[in-house]
């Protein structure tokens, strides 16, 4: 595509500043090095005035607020949503375009095109009518820049990161949006990616975690386009050819189906000069339809998986809550209080430390455009299964049904206030953070307003969110595992649920207990979580 570079300040000797910054950091190397020798010649009491300085450290305020990034809502000739955040600590600049156009529009154009979207996201850089992949990808790599496409359930992305010189951003800029207009989708990439899925299709068969995966989200979500795996089906990826592609594109890659997120080294002049450059150069188009929610069940569903293996791998949970939702953030801390941070959350308590059924057991609280889900998973051995699964199904109705307790709300609170800054740690974090804010339609402020919330959430919202969207009644279960009595294993939920006064008090019969051994944390980071790119 041709138009006329948009002009941006230059950005002043940007080799001359890092060197600058290199020989700052050799010299205040030097210094240190220079005072440690020196103080191994001079006795002093520094020492102990500084253990003196960090006993201080315990004073500090627990409810420590940390200062989010100024989010700015620039105005678009297009009505493109365009939030940006300034950051001048390096000369560079993030774009992220998230388009309404994941896996869940694979069906747009009809019945059964799965993978569409993925497929999309992977053959846009393979050419177009002018140049071809490696000099694509070279235009990128001399101009410095990195430029990759990805897509995901909700949304397809598009992220183009590159130094705010306009003698770079210009052209690399000018390049995404002629990828994007001009995508080919060449018969040769399609046909690669498809002997690929041969090779994935075996390598899924061969991985537990990940067959529990996609029988999870289709047993969940029935004919809902969440159902299907993003990177589509052995049958669905043969029905797609580079028509259907590039109607996709002309249908769901559009300015009015788009968001703008920028962050990095430029003014809000400059910033809405770009957001405009990069909407007025695309198709127009439409926003996408509104997903249809996803229907609830009401009783226990079980699924299962034989796997000739000494584990067994389960997972089990139900329909959760919008993004939108107003109980989201009073979920999230209850998910971090019920599965989601290690050894102080409840299944791991139950599951580990007091039996040893399993090295880690997590829960996971998933919100998207439609009605996410809640769930938890776990491996154990197979002589453990029905005892693992009963404890923790007993543990989540224990959940719901006991109050909350205020200082373990609080702790975890804590844990989620001071992780928090981690989510714009970097210029990277902070884009794809405003990417998302822009996506579901959040207001610009929502990062101090999630954490201020956050902060002042109590005991009844926790509670009330908690009794309101999680359920033990109504479960899907996905077992992965040699053998399972199905019918005893409901027969089991369902009296768990009854009226058994030992059930009802938390008590379990002929629970073993064989607590595991301490084991390294990195051990547990490898346990199993829901997945997108899961495949068949």
């Amino acid at each position: 595509m041709n138009f006329k570079p948009f002009s941006i300040y230059s950005f002043k000797t940007p080799l001359l500043v890092l060197i600058t910054l290199l020989y700052s950091s050799v010299n205040y190397a030097e210094v240190e090095l220079d005072n440690h020798e020196e103080s191994e010649n001079v006795m002093d009491d520094s020492t102990l005035k500084a253990n003196l300085t960090l006993q201080s450290l315990k004073n500090l305020d627990k409810q420590q607020q940390y200062q989010t990034p100024f989010v700015q809502d620039l105005e678009n000739n297009q009505k493109v949503r365009t939030l940006f955040v300034s950051t001048t600590d390096l000369p560079i600049v993030d774009i992220q375009l998230t388009f309404n156009a994941g896996s869940s529009q694979d069906q747009a154009l009809g019945q059964g095109l799965f993978g569409m979207s993925n497929m999309a996201a992977k053959l846009i850089t393979e050419g177009t009518d002018q140049y071809s992949a490696k000099e694509i990808a070279s235009t990128f790599e001399g101009l410095g820049a990195q430029f990759n496409v990805t897509a995901y359930r909700d949304m397809f992305v598009v992220r183009l990161r590159v130094l705010s010189d306009p003698e770079k951003l210009n052209p690399a800029v000018n390049m995404m949006l002629h990828v994007l207009n001009h995508a080919q989708f060449n018969p040769s990439g399609l046909n690669l990616i498809l002997n690929n899925t041969k090779v994935g299709q075996k390598q899924i068969q061969e991985n537990p975690s990940r067959m529990m995966n996609i029988r999870f989200y289709r047993a969940l979500y029935g004919q809902h386009p969440y159902a299907e795996p993003t990177v589509g089906t052995n049958g669905s990826l043969k029905k797609i050819t580079p028509e259907l592609l590039r109607s996709f594109r002309q249908k769901l890659l559009v300015a009015q189906n788009m968001n703008i997120a920028i962050t990095g080294n430029l003014t809000a002049a400059d910033a809405t000069q770009l957001a405009n450059t990069i909407s007025q150069n695309m198709t127009q188009g439409e926003a996408a339809e509104v997903l249809p929610e996803p229907q609830e069940q009401h009783d226990f569903n079980i699924h299962y998986i034989p796997f000739n293996s000494t584990q067994a791998n389960v997972m089990m949970g139900h329909l959760g809550v919008k993004r939108s939702d107003p109980d989201r953030i009073a979920l999230e801390v209850a998910n971090q209080m019920f599965g989601g941070s290690g050894f102080n959350s409840v299944l791991m308590k139950e599951l580990r430390v007091k039996r040893g059924y399993t090295y880690g057991a997590y829960s996971t609280l998933a919100t998207t455009l439609a009605q996410g889900f809640f769930s938890l998973n776990y491996a154990t051995e197979q002589n453990q299964l029905m005892d693992s699964i009963q404890v923790a199904h007993q543990a989540l109705r224990d959940f719901v049904k006991k109050p909350v307790q205020k200082k373990q709300l609080e702790e975890t609170k804590e844990g989620m206030l001071r992780s928090f800054p981690m989510t714009f740690s970097s210029n990277a974090n902070i884009n794809a953070q405003i990417a998302s804010i822009g996506f579901y339609q959040l207001p610009a402020d929502y990062l101090a307003q999630y954490q201020k919330q956050l902060s002042q959430i109590t005991v009844k919202q926790v509670q009330t969110a908690i009794q309101k969207h999680l359920r033990a009644d109504r479960l899907t279960l996905v077992v992965v595992a040699p053998t399972l009595d199905q019918q005893a294993l409901k027969q089991m939920l369902k009296d768990d649920i009854g009226a058994n006064p030992q059930i009802q008090s938390g008590q379990t019969h002929e629970i073993k207990k064989n607590p595991m051994p301490d084991i390294p944390a990195l051990i547990i980071k490898k346990t199993i979580r829901p997945q997108e790119e899961s495949l068949k």
